[in-house]
This record gives structure tokens, sequence and C-alpha cells, in this order.
């Protein structure tokens, strides 16, 4: 109908721009997109933008992302989720098995829902993740 292309940023609030510009650099390990100014943040993810916004700046109430709002796919749920523990990353609950895929949630300094996923069973036309 409006001739989508595919979805270029997801803008993830946050109150404190720096502190979270750390945690996606350096906790998570993405790449600071290099057109990044003081106002506007982006990291790359792969295949998604994700831009740091603070809300309030445009006349915007403060949320959070909710529950699993950003799926980062891993080749391995167990090591990710180690990895990120050692780094200070609280996780709620234990990886989960869905019966074709792993995740385990855990959020960002400013609340955002985040899980690392990984997709073990093949998609429905047979094709492998």
């Amino acid at each position: 109908m409006i001739g989508a292309q595919r979805v270029d940023f997801v803008a993830v609030p946050t109150r404190d721009r720096e502190r979270a510009a750390r945690f996606y650099g350096e906790t998570l390990g993405f790449g600071r997109n290099p057109n990044s100014s003081d106002t506007w943040i982006e990291f790359e993810t792969g295949n998604l933008t994700l831009a740091l916004v603070q809300p309030e700046t445009i006349g915007v109430d403060f949320a959070p992302l909710p529950f699993g709002s950003i799926a980062i796919r891993v080749p391995d749920v167990a090591a990710a989720k180690q990895r990120l523990g050692e780094a200070g990353v609280e996780f709620r609950g234990e990886i989960w098995d869905s019966g074709v895929c792993h995740g385990a949630v855990f959020s960002d300094p400013d609340g955002n829902g985040l899980l690392l996923h990984h997709r073990y069973a093949p998609y429905r036309d047979g094709t492998t993740p």
C-alpha cells in the first residue's frame, strides 16, 4: 500500500545519551555509525540501525521500549548471556526454548526491552536460519 522497502532504524529512547552510547557500543559491541553527532547517535547491527533519542528534547515523555522489543541474533545465546552477565548485565529469568529458538531477556540502562535470540529450527518454507 505504501511501497515500504524496509525498516531503516528503531528509535531507542534514553534519558542519558552518553550512558546509552557506552552500553550499545562497549557492552554490546555494536559499531557506532560515523555520521553520528552529539545529538544523534546511531549504532549499526548489520541489518538495522539503532538511533539513541532523548524524547524530552522534542516534548515527548520518556517511556522505555517494552519487553523484547529488540531481538539481537547471536550464534550462541548461553555464551552471549554469560559474557554480558560478566559485564554486569542483569537478565530476567533463564534462557528459554520456544521449540524453534532460544532466547534470554534483559534491558538496557534505561529499561528498554532487549533479548538475545537464536533460531535453530527451519522456517516454514524449509529454509534454515
